[in-house]
């Protein structure tokens, strides 16, 4: 197997696989692929089975299914292209050593890689509200590729250091680092309401990727000139009741 990320600012990850190998992906992902690429879709993902793992998946921003492809007589390709602009990199998982991505930003991965759901607290507080905080976890073994959008900012952060963010800009952190919503008082958001500002408390150690445009940002920026029902702001990064947001945005 060979991957390489090409382009720019709207980059695209070329796979070239052999006969046999394979990568999984979410559905909808793909740009364009050989003749010879076989596509199928299974509830299975890196030893994962059954419908449980197919829901934690769609909590946290995936597929019920994932898309496997895999090249038949012959080596094959499969590329998968940017949504917006910004960059596709590599992240290594192994035992102990696993990610947390921001909802929608695993692009694929090798068929060990097992996409779920990670929460900041319970699970019917990250779905309904509280101080939930909603994340696609990637574990297992194997190689994934993740998306984030605008320019990246990473920081290594030491043990106890923390750092605030917004969570539309958190893309990607090591599972080592620990999350939870807080408030900053006194400054008031139609996101929240009551007498708080929420952000992200990121604290090491471990490695942060930060994005500078989320989706949810860029498109509230643009709706003034397209008109149209505001943004799914509850879904803004997934915080408080970002599944309910993805089912009921487009209706508020």
């Amino acid at each position: 197997m060979n991957a390489e990320v090409k382009g720019t600012t709207l980059p695209t990850l070329q796979v070239t696989l052999d006969p046999g190998e394979l990568v999984i992906s979410t559905h909808g992902d793909l740009a364009w692929m050989t003749a010879n690429m076989q596509m199928s879709q299974s509830l299975s993902s890196g030893g994962q089975k059954g419908l449980m793992a197919g829901l934690k998946r769609v909590v946290g921003g995936g597929g019920l299914f994932v898309t496997r492809y895999e090249a038949q007589g012959g080596t094959g390709q499969v590329t998968f292209a940017a949504k917006l602009p910004g960059r596709i990199f590599p992240v290594e998982i192994g035992a102990g050593n696993a990610y947390l991505v921001h909802r929608h930003g695993w692009l694929c991965g090798t068929a060990g890689v097992v996409p779920s759901v990670g929460l900041q607290q319970s699970f019917r507080g990250g779905l309904w509200g509280g101080d939930g905080f909603v994340l696609e976890k990637l574990e297992g073994e194997g190689t994934a590729w993740v998306e984030l959008s605008g320019e990246i900012t990473t920081y290594d952060l030491a043990s106890g250091q923390t750092i605030l963010a917004h969570p539309g800009h958190v893309g990607v952190f090591e599972q080592s680092v620990s999350f939870q919503i807080t408030r900053v008082p006194g400054i008031a958001n139609k996101l929240f309401g009551g007498d708080g500002y929420h952000l992200v408390a990121l604290t090491g150690p471990g490695k942060v990727w930060l994005q500078s445009m989320p989706i949810v940002m860029l498109a509230r920026a643009l709706e003034p000139y397209i008109g149209g029902a505001p943004a799914a702001d509850a879904a803004a990064g997934g915080v408080t009741g970002g599944l309910l947001g993805d089912i009921l945005g487009r209706n508020v």
